[in-house]
C-alpha cells in the first residue's frame, strides 16, 4: 500500500488556487498562444524600428560605433521571434524551454558585445555606471533565466504563473 503524499503544485493545477483544472478548457492554451504572438509582434516592430524606420541612428546617445552590435542585437531579436513563433503552433513546454534557451543565448552574446563595443556616448558620466549595472544585471538574469529553462528542459513543465 502506498502512502499519501503531499501535492506538489504541476501545469494540472491552478497555481493560485490550487485547484484542479479541466484539461479540456482551452482558455490556459489560448492565453499563452496571445503572448506568444503578443511578443512575436513586438519583436518584429522591433526589426522594423532598428533596421527601417526610423532606424537607430535617430537614438540620441548611440554612437557609430553602434554598428558593431546591430548584427548581436538582430540575431537576438531574430531567434525571439522564430522561438515565440514555433510556441504560438507547438504549446508545448520542452519547445518553449528550448527556444528559451537559444534565444537567451543570443541575448546574452549581444549583451556581451555591447558591453565590450560599448557604442552609448555617456563614457565619463554618471550614466556609463548605470548602463554598465543594467547590462551586468541582464548578463546574470540570463543565466538564471537559461539554468531555469533547462530545469523546465527537463521536467517538461511550463513555468508556474
Amino acid at each position: 500500500m502506498s502512502t499519501p503524499t503531499e501535492h506538489l503544485p504541476s501545469d494540472s493545477r491552478d497555481h493560485h488556487t490550487g485547484h484542479q483544472l479541466d484539461p479540456s478548457d482551452p482558455a490556459p492554451v489560448r492565453g499563452r498562444r496571445a503572448a506568444y504572438a503578443g511578443s512575436l509582434l513586438t519583436s518584429l516592430v522591433m526589426l522594423l524600428l532598428i533596421n527601417v524606420w526610423p532606424g537607430w541612428e535617430v537614438v540620441p546617445f548611440l554612437t557609430p560605433r553602434t554598428v558593431l552590435v546591430l548584427g548581436a542585437v538582430n540575431a537576438s531579436i531574430v531567434a525571439r521571434a522564430i522561438a515565440d513563433l514555433v510556441n504560438v503552433v507547438v504549446d508545448l513546454p520542452r519547445p518553449r524551454a528550448f527556444g528559451d534557451i537559444i534565444s537567451i543565448g543570443f541575448g546574452l552574446i549581444a549583451i556581451t558585445q555591447v558591453w565590450r563595443v560599448f557604442p552609448l556616448d555617456v563614457i565619463g558620466t554618471g550614466w556609463e555606471v548605470v548602463a554598465r549595472v543594467l547590462l551586468v544585471i541582464g548578463f546574470v538574469g540570463s543565466l538564471i533565466g537559461i539554468v531555469e529553462a533547462i530545469v523546465r528542459l527537463v521536467t517538461g513543465r511550463f513555468p508556474r504563473m
